[in-house]
């Protein structure tokens, strides 16, 4: 079957209470642009207490492993344990701004931006994704 795109809009239907877990996708973020792969196993933070949490407890994010913020303008990396790679989308899912290898005890924000993708250190570098790039998000299952 092939891929399927996701609306903000669906995700968050998805994740109102009541929702079974199960019904979360887990999506692949693609850069079009570029023609690059940025993750293949991307998990969704669309609601209060996902968002709060984010990738906190977590030792690490494995290659091809990534947390989708929607939406979110700001995130920190207190309590952390590894550093991240930041990319803030607009709601077209347009990159707005990166930051890379952002370390434990940070903060970073994006008045601009809808959402925030963490991917493991090295992405952004890896991919060669920069502001303006145009970002692809599907049902990686």
């Amino acid at each position: 079957m092939g891929a399927e795109r996701f609306s903000v809009s669906s995700i968050l239907r998805r994740l109102q209470p009541g929702a079974a877990e199960a019904a979360v996708p887990t999506l692949t973020i693609t850069n079009i642009t570029r023609h690059t792969q940025l993750a293949a196993n991307v998990q969704v933070a669309g609601d209060g207490n996902h968002r709060r949490k984010g990738l906190l407890g977590r030792e690490r994010l494995a290659e091809g492993e990534g947390l989708w913020i929607v939406p979110c303008e700001a995130v920190h990396t207190f309590w952390m344990q590894f550093p991240i790679d930041l990319i803030y989308l607009d709601r077209k899912h347009q990159v707005v701004k990166t930051r890379s290898n952002v370390r434990p005890w940070r903060l970073s924000a994006c008045l601009r931006a809808h959402s925030v993708v963490e991917l493991a250190a090295g992405v952004i570098r890896g991919t060669h994704t920069m502001p303006g790039d145009r970002l692809s998000l599907e049902s990686g299952t």
